[in-house]
Order: C-alpha cells, then structure tokens, then sequence
C-alpha cells in the first residue's frame, strides 16, 4: 500500500512539472504582432515532425534564457497535428525540458494566419517572427536559425 502511495505521488508530481500548451487562435497571434509595448516578441513556428526545426529550439532556449530579465518574450508555436498534441507534442516538450513558452496553433487552415505573419512566406517550418512593435521593426526568416543569428537579430530591434 506504501509503495502504490508513493508511486501514486510520484506521478502526480511529475504530472505538475509538464508545461500546460495552450491552444491558440489567430487573435492571439494578432495581438502579439500589434501589441502596443516595449516587449519584443520572438514567434518561432515548428513541429515535432520537422528535423530542422527540433534541431534549432536549444538555440530558442538559450535566447530565452539569456534574456529572461529583459523584455524579450519567446514563444514556441507548435504546428503539429491538433491529434498529436496530447500523444506527441506535450511529451516531447517535457522529454527536452523547454522552458519557453510553447503554444499549439489551432487554426485548421494555415491560410489563416500565415499572410499574418509575413505575406512572402510559403509556409515552410522551421520560420521565425521577430516583433519590437514599440520599435516598428519586424523581421522574418523562413530558415533554421543558429544561436549567433538568432541574438544578432533580436539585438537588431532591441
């Protein structure tokens, strides 16, 4: 009885630590392209199923990290099949411990939102939004960034 406590607690515990993924919409991506504040937004576009993309969220963890007491927000747009939320992307986003935030876009057709973001952009992943509207900067790369370009961007609009 102990022993079924005890692992009944564990993984009660281990299911508070997973990151909550809220699923969003696109008023929610309108509001951060024209949100009227100082904070800079760096939007990054994903999936589990992208090689490239997975290869480059260390470099969007280390920007967050580097820059968590200024006004820098990173966020982590998954892009992933509404099906696999659950199954795939939570549990992936556990396993490699991200601490930005990470969101699930909830639009069934990219045509939606897409133009809303850059209207040069095919739609290919892994892509990146950087926002100082405070600043009227905006810049868009539709590539997998490196950690060096990543920071000389966002310098760029700081």
């Amino acid at each position: 009885m102990k022993q079924l406590l005890t692992i009944s607690l564990l993984f009660w515990g281990a299911t508070l630590l997973a990151q909550d993924i809220p699923f969003i919409k696109k008023a929610q991506l309108e509001h951060w392209l024209n949100a009227d504040t100082d904070t800079v937004y760096v939007l990054n576009f994903w999936a589990t199923w992208c090689g490239p993309c997975v290869a480059e969220l260390p470099e969007f963890e280390k920007l967050n990290q580097k820059y968590a007491t200024q006004k820098v927000k990173v966020v982590l747009i998954s892009t992933d099949f509404k099906r696999n939320v659950e199954s795939k992307v939570k549990p992936f986003v556990k396993r490699k411990n991200l601490h930005s935030q990470v969101v699930f876009m909830d639009e069934p057709n990219p045509n939606v939102w897409v133009n809303l973001v850059d209207p040069e952009w095919s739609g290919a992943i892994p892509a990146t939004l950087i926002i100082a509207k405070g600043k009227d900067k905006r810049l868009f790369f539709e590539k997998q960034m490196s950690f060096e370009e990543l920071e000389e961007s966002l310098l760029s609009v700081l």
